[in-house]
């Protein structure tokens, strides 16, 4: 009993197996294109700890902490550091200053964030309105490696001046303090509107704020800056400070990633910095930022597919790692789908050609009977052997359990069997 189910369950088993080795091989295909798990730990590079970058970066880790996501700062002396850095593979994001990078740059912009106004403050009793106002001056600049002096050279370097200013390393208050004193004429700040820094000297009356007056020719020059207005009376209503609109040119704060950084994390990066930055301001509307225009860099894929259509489906209604599963589980789904549709229609088949060669190798061995039968004269040994063939092929048949949609085929053979047997009994 056991035997015939053995050969009756044969090709059920061996179709099965088919199945399955075909199954594996899916899985596997299909796992090709399933990126990687993303990292739970990430590494930004900001600026010092009295800068907005830095302020920026720990509301940025606050966020995705929430989400499981160590978001790792690493201060620095500027923009430039933080570029060099995450162009050697140092950490993962950075935040940079608009204009810096090259523009064959293998980075990617996850977005513009925020406009960053260049204040050029200087002493009251000077009148500067036009960069060329500054020739033989003593002016700050701040230190090598900063955004604040690749600006201000470039904007100097304009107008043929870094040959004829002498230029002070100084930034933030020791700059101000400089400049307070009359150790300087002027100096270039890069920053928010509400750093104490600027705050301070917007309300000092031994001051005054550069309005530009060719600020359009700035902008057509250098992409990346925009023109941007800070009204009359906008600090201060009571006291009127400024006292007169003041024209400002302002490249905005980018933040940049690295070529592998993880698709996943791009999504959930720029959500944190969107809900950070989209709130309005002296400078912006409501929604503004972030955004993908005035970029230092080209914007990655999948940070345009977000400006433009949102986060992807999951990731808006389901917690980051619920919609990573989910959206990994889908990947590896619709190639498997893609294989299982027609290996269903394929199987069946499959069994039903075991089947039919089975019963066509009987019918094999019943033909080679009935031809010797008619082929000459036989003894009764002969007669008896072929007989035996015959009951042999007939139990065979019969050890064999086939689905009834089969039966038929089977119970012509035992037929004509039959029929043979007949013929040698003659």
């Amino acid at each position: 009993m056991a035997t015939s189910e053995r050969t009756s369950q044969k090709d059920s088993i061996i179709t099965i197996i088919i199945a399955i080795v075909l199954l594996a091989a899916g899985f596997w295909l299909a796992y090709q294109f399933v990126e990687p798990a993303p990292p739970t730990t990430i590494t930004i590079s900001t600026g010092s700890e009295e800068g907005a970058y830095y302020a920026n970066a720990l509301k940025y880790k606050s966020i995705l902490a929430e989400q499981g996501i160590t978001l790792n700062i690493k201060t620095s002396a500027g923009s430039s550091e933080n570029l060099q850095r995450l162009l050697a593979g140092e950490t993962d994001l950075a935040l940079v200053q608009g204009g810096l990078t090259e523009t064959d740059t293998p980075l990617k912009s996850l977005g513009s964030l925020y406009y960053e106004p260049t204040w050029i403050f200087h002493r009251s009793e000077l009148s500067i309105n036009k960069l060329t106002n500054l020739a033989n001056k003593k002016v700050a600049i701040g230190p090598e490696g900063s955004g604040t002096r690749s600006l201000a050279s470039l904007l100097l370097a304009d107008n043929e001046l870094l040959e004829n200013i002498k230029t002070d390393n100084s930034t933030g208050s020791t700059a101000a303090n400089a400049l307070l004193t009359g150790d300087i004429d002027a100096a270039f700040f890069i920053g928010s509107v509400q750093s104490p820094v600027i705050q301070q000297l917007l309300n000092e009356p031994s001051v005054a704020l550069a309005s530009l007056q060719r600020a359009d020719a700035y902008q057509r020059l250098h992409p990346f800056l925009s023109k941007i207005t800070l009204p009359e009376g906008i600090i201060d209503l009571q006291n009127n400070i400024p006292s007169n609109e003041k024209t400002l040119l302002a490249p905005t704060a980018n933040l940049l990633m690295g070529a592998d950084f993880h698709p996943a994390l791009s999504v959930l990066v720029l959500q944190a910095i969107q809900q950070v930055h989209k709130q309005t301001g002296i400078f912006a509307s409501a929604n503004q930022f972030p955004n993908n225009q005035n970029l230092t860099a080209p914007i990655s894929d999948v940070a345009g597919r977000f400006y433009k259509n949102g986060p992807p489906f999951l990731m808006r209604y389901l917690p980051f790692w619920t919609a990573i599963m989910i959206d990994r589980f889908i990947v590896m789904i619709i190639p498997l789908l893609a294989l299982l549709i027609p290996l269903f229609k394929v199987m069946p088949p499959l069994y039903q050609w075991r089947i039919n060669s089975r019963i066509y190798r009987w019918y094999e061995a019943l033909h080679a009977v009935d031809d010797k039968i008619h082929g000459k004269q036989l003894s009764a040994e002969e007669l008896q052997q072929l007989d035996e063939e015959l009951s042999h092929i007939e139990n065979e048949v019969n050890k064999v359990k086939t689905p009834l949609s089969y039966a038929e085929k089977v119970y012509q053979l035992l037929s004509h069997i039959h029929l043979v047997r007949q013929k040698l009994q003659r």
